[in-house]
C-alpha cells in the first residue's frame, strides 16, 4: 500500500490495511511512506495551491510504476479527473465529516476581555463560513467576537501545539479548524493517540453544524485506488467498498461540478442520509445556501398557518427544577427556553442545542454551546455524540433540559436524567382567540414546532388540514397522535420556501 507518511496518512492507511487482513486471511499489507509536493511545501496556503495532484502526483506514479499495488487518499484531496489507468476500487465506510473547532482553555478570558480570536485555517471554505457562523456563535459579552483568521498547515499535532504556546506568542492561535474524521481516526491509531491525546486535555471544543459550516466535498471519506488493469487486487479492494457512502459523496462532488471551478474551494458540501428524511445535502458558499432533499411535490393552493403564530413566547413560564449542570458534565438543550434565566449551568459544562437558533440565543447569554443537532432531532446526533475522540460520556450521564409535557418523548433516548424546566400556557384573550379561530379554520397548510402547538387548536382544524413538522421527536409525537400523513421538513425555513 503506497501511503503519505504523516501521521494522519499512516493512521488511516493502517484502519484499511486491518479491514482487508480481517476480510481476507493470510493475506498481508505492507505500508511504503511516499513524500508528495504537497509534504515537502508546507508553507504555501492551501487557497494559493494552483495543483490538483498537490497531494498524490507521486503515489500516482509509484503506483503506475508497479512500486506499489493501491493506495488510501483522502478523497477530498483527489482533483475529478483521476488518470485512466488508475481505478478507484473503494470508497470505504465514513467517519464523521464534520469539521471541529479546537480551541485554547482560556478562550472565554479572551472572549471577555473582548481581544480578537485568532483562528487557524488555510481553506477559503473554513474561513468563510465559520467566520459568518462564529460571530454569533461564540459567547457574547459585551461585545461581539471579533475574529482574526491565520492561515494553517502541516501535520495535526503541529496545528494543534499553536493553540498551547503563550498567548502572546506571535505564532499563538486560539482555535484551530480540523476535520473531525483526522481525529477520530488519530485517536484510534497508537502513534496519532500519543501524538494527539496530550494536546486534547483540558480545550473546548465546537463541532460546527453542517447547515451553516458544511465540509468540503467528500471529507471523512477515504479513496482507495490500484491500477485499472490489476483485476486481483481490484476484487480484493472492492470488498471494502460502501455503496451508500459512494452515493453520497457523489452527491456532493456533483453539487461542485454546478459551481464554478475557480470557486470549488470556497464551497461546502456535505450530504448524510436521515432516517425520516432520506438523503440530505447542505451546500454553502458564495452565492450559494441551500438543502437539497427529496421533498414532496408543491401544492396547487396553499393558505400556510404556523404554529409558532402561537405566540407561545410570552406564555411560558420557568418552573422551580433543578437545572444545575456542573463542570465537565453534558446536557443537551431541547430549546434556548429550556435554560433558565438565570441559568445554573457551569461555565465548563459541555452544551450542546437542538438547532443553530438556541445555540445562538445560549451563546448572546454567554453560554459555550459545544455542537448542535441542525434541528434533524436527537436520534440523528448519537453517532456523532458517540465519536470517542470528543470524549463524551455514555448518555447515562447526561442530563436533556426540556419542557414540562415533552419529558416521556426522552424515555428510549437512554439520557440518564430528563428535567422539565418550563412549560407553555395559554393567555391569550378572547379577541385574540376570535382572530386565532379565523386563521386556523382558513388555512390549509400547517407546521408545528411542538405536539402542544398542536393540542391547543386541534379542535378548530379544518377536516382536510395538512400537516408537516421538522425531523426529531414533535413527528414522532404527531404520529402516535394519529397524524400519519405528516410531512417532515429539515426545518420550519424549507417548509416555508416549499410553500412559497
Amino acid at each position: 500500500m503506497g501511503t503519505r507518511g504523516s501521521l494522519l496518512a499512516i493512521a488511516q492507511s493502517r484502519l484499511i490495511a486491518a479491514a482487508l487482513t480481517e476480510r481476507h486471511p493470510g493475506l498481508t499489507v505492507d505500508l511504503v511512506e511516499i513524500e508528495t509536493r504537497g509534504d515537502r511545501d508546507r508553507r504555501t496556503a492551501l487557497c494559493d495551491v494552483n495543483d490538483p495532484n498537490f497531494f498524490n502526483a507521486e503515489l500516482d506514479e509509484a503506483l503506475l510504476c508497479g512500486d506499489v499495488d493501491f493506495c488510501v487518499h483522502s478523497l477530498k484531496d483527489l482533483s475529478g479527473q483521476r488518470p485512466a489507468r488508475i481505478a478507484r476500487a473503494a470508497i470505504p465506510q465514513r467517519e464523521d465529516p464534520r469539521d471541529v473547532i479546537v480551541f485554547r482553555p482560556s478562550v472565554l478570558d479572551r472572549l471577555r476581555q473582548g481581544r480578537p480570536i485568532r483562528i487557524g485555517s488555510s481553506s477559503r471554505r473554513r474561513q468563510r463560513n465559520v467566520a459568518d457562523f462564529l460571530r454569533e456563535g461564540l459567547p457574547r459579552f459585551s461585545t461581539r467576537p471579533q475574529l482574526q483568521f491565520t492561515a494553517l498547515r502541516g501535520p495535526v499535532d503541529r496545528r494543534l501545539a499553536r493553540i498551547h504556546v503563550d498567548t502572546d506568542d506571535d505564532d499563538a492561535l486560539d482555535g484551530v479548524v480540523l476535520a473531525l474524521a483526522g481525529l477520530a481516526r488519530l485517536w484510534r491509531d497508537p502513534d496519532g493517540y500519543a501524538a494527539i491525546e496530550p494536546q486534547l486535555r483540558h480545550v473546548r471544543r465546537m463541532v460546527l453544524p453542517l447547515s451553516a459550516c458544511p465540509a468540503a466535498a467528500g471529507q471523512g471519506a477515504l479513496a482507495v485506488e490500484c491500477r485499472a488493469v490489476d483485476e486481483q487486487t481490484r476484487a480484493l479492494l472492492a470488498t471494502l467498498h460502501d455503496k451508500a457512502v459512494a452515493g453520497l459523496v457523489r452527491r456532493e462532488l456533483d453539487a461542485l461540478e454546478e459551481t464554478p471551478p475557480k470557486q470549488h474551494d470556497a464551497i461546502g458540501a456535505t450530504a448524510l442520509a436521515h432516517a425520516m428524511l432520506g438523503s440530505l445535502l447542505f451546500v454553502r458558499g458564495p452565492g450559494v445556501e441551500k438543502i437539497v432533499w427529496e421533498q414532496p411535490a408543491t401544492p396547487a393552493h396553499a393558505q400556510p398557518w404556523d404554529g409558532a403564530a402561537l405566540h407561545l413566547a410570552d406564555g411560558s413560564r420557568s418552573l422551580a427544577a433543578d437545572a444545575t449542570v456542573g463542570a465537565h458534565e453534558p446536557v443537551f438543550v431541547a430549546h434556548w427556553r429550556a435554560v433558565p434565566e438565570p441559568h445554573s449551568l457551569h461555565a465548563d459544562a459541555r452544551v450542546w442545542a437542538s438547532g443553530i437558533r438556541s445555540w445562538r440565543q445560549l451563546a448572546d447569554r454567554g453560554i459555550w454551546v459545544e455542537g448542535c443537532g441542525d434541528n434533524l432531532g436527537f436520534a440523528a446526533l448519537t453517532a456523532t455524540l458517540r465519536c470517542p475522540v470528543l470524549q463524551l460520556p455514555t448518555f447515562a450521564d447526561w442530563t436533556a433540559l426540556t419542557h414540562a409535557r415533552a419529558t416521556g418523548s426522552w424515555a428510549d433516548s437512554g439520557i440518564g436524567r430528563v428535567i422539565a424546566t418550563y412549560e407553555l400556557i395559554d393567555r391569550a384573550g378572547n379577541r385574540d382567540r376570535s382572530q386565532l379561530y379565523a386563521a386556523v379554520e382558513n388555512a390549509t397548510h400547517f407546521f408545528w414546532g411542538s405536539i402542544e402547538q398542536y393540542r391547543t387548536v386541534e379542535s378548530w382544524l379544518p377536516r382536510d388540514a395538512q400537516h408537516a413538522c421538522g425531523a426529531g421527536k414533535t413527528a414522532v409525537a404527531l404520529r402516535e397522535h394519529g397524524i400519519a400523513a405528516l410531512q417532515v421538513f429539515p426545518s420550519r425555513r424549507e417548509w416555508q420556501s416549499w410553500l412559497s
